[in-house]
């Protein structure tokens, strides 16, 4: 049969959209570049043409998912009703839950990024993911600014201290997702519930507002994203 032409962007969305179905229902470690392009029916040679490897799919695989979580968000953060307080907690309100929605399969395919030897595939997905998302958490700063609500100087900065203070999650997350692996779901999530809520508070202190504003944690939550059948 002869070949069939299609712009790269569509098979690189191919390959994307194989590799999400493969590596939620397997697992990342479990899925081989062979396993995604014989599912692509592809060659390994078309492959390495789009990603120069499994991990360079991983990461782009990252944006992808950050850009649909967005996409989804978006109505919430330009809800005209809310204030610069109200978009972020609204962010933080989405963001729990596409979390727990997706928690069987996100904690499949990104577990091995929390691995300590993982660490420089661990920044790379971060930051990936990072890129996307830190320009809209600026917009929200300075449109909080703009209204008089937020004590925001440099919103692109804040933004870039805002997802920075997201980094303590890695270890934590990797300890709690092995508590609850153990079966020490009430242990595991005390310490992400806990964790949080710190987060939160770092946060109130950033912008300079009373502690409790900013929304980062919710009863249960850390309960429902562990307990989520992997």
């Amino acid at each position: 049969m002869p070949r069939v032409i299609k712009p790269p962007e569509i098979r690189s969305a191919e390959l994307l959209d194989c590799a999400q179905r493969l590596f939620f229902e397997h697992g990342y470690d479990n899925t081989t570049v062979n396993d995604i392009i014989r599912e692509a029916g592809l060659s390994k040679g078309a492959f390495y043409h789009h990603f120069t490897s499994k991990e360079a799919l991983l990461e782009a695989l990252a944006a992808r998912l950050a850009h649909d979580s967005l996409a989804e968000l978006r109505p919430m953060l330009e809800d005209p009703s809310l204030d610069g307080i109200g978009r972020l907690n609204a962010l933080f309100a989405g963001s729990r839950r596409l979390n727990v929605e997706l928690a069987p399969q996100l904690r499949k395919t990104f577990f091995v990024v929390f691995r300590p030897e993982n660490l420089a595939l661990f920044h790379r997905v971060d930051q990936a993911a990072r890129e996307l998302v830190k320009p809209i958490i600026a917009d929200l700063l300075r449109k909080g600014s703009d209204e008089g609500i937020l004590d925001v100087p440099d919103p692109e900065a804040f933004a870039e201290m805002f997802l920075q203070l997201r980094l303590i999650f890695r270890d934590v997350m990797q300890r709690a997702l092995r508590q609850a692996e153990r079966g020490n779901i009430d242990e595991a999530a005390q310490l992400l519930d806990e964790r949080l809520r710190l987060y939160g508070i770092a946060i109130d202190r950033l912008l300079r507002l009373p502690n409790g504003t900013i929304e980062a944690a919710q009863p249960g939550f850390a309960r429902a994203f562990l307990d989520a059948n992997p």
